[in-house]
């Protein structure tokens, strides 16, 4: 059984992070509004939370199949 990865409701990660990359340059220019700014920052936040769950996800389904498949796990934090 196959998963239609197309069928997601979620963009893809890379678009994700295209637009976030977007909304910076955005909100670092000079000539946006406050209000403006507010909508970008709030996109932001919650694109940003949301990377962030699917990435945490990612990494729960890695560890999975590397445990199922008899592999040692080494955890390494990648954020340091």
């Amino acid at each position: 059984m196959t998963r239609d990865l197309g069928a997601s409701s979620n963009p893809p990660l890379a678009e994700e992070l295209a637009r976030l990359e977007e909304i910076v340059r955005k909100l670092e220019a000079d000539d946006v509004d406050l209000d403006a700014a507010l909508a970008l920052f709030e996109e932001g936040i919650a694109r940003l939370r949301a990377a962030r769950e699917r990435l945490a996800a990612a990494e729960l389904k890695v560890q999975a199949v590397l445990e199922e498949a008899g592999g040692d796990i080494r955890l390494t934090n990648l954020d340091a």
